[in-house]
């Protein structure tokens, strides 16, 4: 299995980083949580794209979090040569959003469908809305669901995936919380959403100290891992995007906490598992 940070951002816009995203390289094939700014421009740079993902896991409606839906959806209709749907896995109202996307595309749909004679069919998904258990099985890999706590957005979904022995929990925007710590157990990767809370307070803008409640800090993180005797942290999501020359401070606030590997993610970082 093999990780692939495609967007390390966040809500601020940034030259380098793309908005969060990650895809997760498994026996079943791509499988993409969450699709924030930029992805499939990401994703094209790691050979992948909206017609091979294999399923679309979203951990929360954030608006930066599902700002490249609407890409998605209509790439992988466009540039398939027949009905594909995109299968969607989501919290619940993951299925309004859908129809709201489409709705939105309607005009797009019908130049498309008026333009190209081969394109007979509409744009399409398939939405399965979650809250606990597995809601993916197929070709040996599982995904698990279960809540996780960036309260007052409700609900959320973390995200565990198992392929031949091999585990991968994707957090989402969380505080620590029971459902989180049930799926980072003996998990070989964590990849979490995290904001450095100390620069934040520094900065004191109230619009930017609000967000520190309802995310998790980097010793948060780096504890979380540590209680779910994870191998490998990625830190990702990152808020403030960490100054040039600053990365190792962001490591060293993650390795107080948590003895294991840590990694500060960058756009099309890879990780690969291997035991």
């Amino acid at each position: 299995m093999q990780v692939i940070i495609l967007g390390s951002g966040s809500p601020l816009p940034d030259p380098d980083r793309a908005g969060p995203s990650t895809l997760v390289r498994t026996s079943a094939g791509d499988l993409l949580f969450d699709c924030g700014r930029g992805v499939l421009m990401r994703a094209a740079a790691a050979g992948s794209g909206a017609g091979a993902f294999r399923s679309l896991f979203l951990t929360h409606l954030h608006s930066d979090h599902i700002t490249d839906l609407n890409d998605i959806f209509t790439m992988r209709w466009a540039l398939s040569f027949e009905p594909n749907p995109l299968p969607v896995v989501g919290p619940i109202g993951t299925d309004t959003l859908l129809r709201a996307t489409e709705a939105m595309l309607e005009p797009d749909i019908g130049y498309r469908l008026a333009h190209h004679a081969d394109l007979q069919w509409r744009p399409s998904s398939t939405v399965t809305e979650a809250e606990r258990g597995v809601v993916f099985d197929e070709g040996g890999v599982r995904v698990t669901a279960a809540p996780t706590d960036h309260a007052p957005v409700r609900p959320t979904l973390g995200f565990r995936i198992d392929d031949g022995g091999q585990s991968v929990v994707v957090a989402g925007d969380t505080v620590p919380c029971r459902g989180l710590d049930e799926l980072c157990s003996g998990a070989d990767v964590l990849v979490h959403t995290v904001v450095r809370s100390d620069l934040l307070e520094q900065i004191g803008l109230p619009r930017l100290t609000d967000v520190i409640g309802y995310h998790s800090s980097v010793p948060d993180a780096a504890r979380t891992a540590a209680r779910g005797g994870v191998r490998t942290l990625v830190l990702t999501h990152l808020v403030p995007a960490p100054a040039p020359g600053t990365e190792q401070e962001w490591l060293d606030q993650a390795a107080a906490e948590f003895d294991g590997e840590v990694v500060l993610a960058t756009d099309l970082a890879i990780i690969d598992i291997a035991r």
